[in-house]
């Protein structure tokens, strides 16, 4: 499971901008690609707007605004402090989808693998 993130978007907020260009989102999809072909594995892809960080992992309950200097998350429903990677990681792990078949199934072709690389 991958989260489909808008990467040009995220770009161009100055202060993130270096650290996203150097992350290597394309290379790390390829591999990813490439292991889970290896394996036999199937990749999906969340929706980009998928409040995996706003959602609480204990109750559910949905932030409307979080901003992202916010690094610790806090519901104010049922009290739950986590770490706000740590959240939005427990909430993709449980995520399924409504209908298997409106999720992008990630399949490893050539022209995949030089997309992104």
């Amino acid at each position: 499971m991958i989260e489909d993130l808008y990467v040009a978007g995220m770009v161009r907020n100055r202060h993130l901008a270096r650290s996203i260009s150097d992350a290597a989102m394309g290379e790390l999809s390829r591999q990813i690609l490439y292991k889970a072909k290896w394996h036999g594995v199937e990749v999906r892809v969340t929706n980009r707007f998928f409040p995996s960080s706003k959602t609480c992992s204990g109750c559910g309950d949905v932030k409307t605004d979080l901003d992202l200097s916010t690094r610790t998350y806090s519901c104010g429903t049922c009290g739950l402090a986590i770490d706000r990677d740590l959240n939005a990681a427990i909430n993709l792990a449980r995520w399924r989808p409504k209908e298997p078949s409106a999720v992008p199934l990630l399949a490893l072709t050539r022209a995949a693998l030089l997309s992104t690389a």
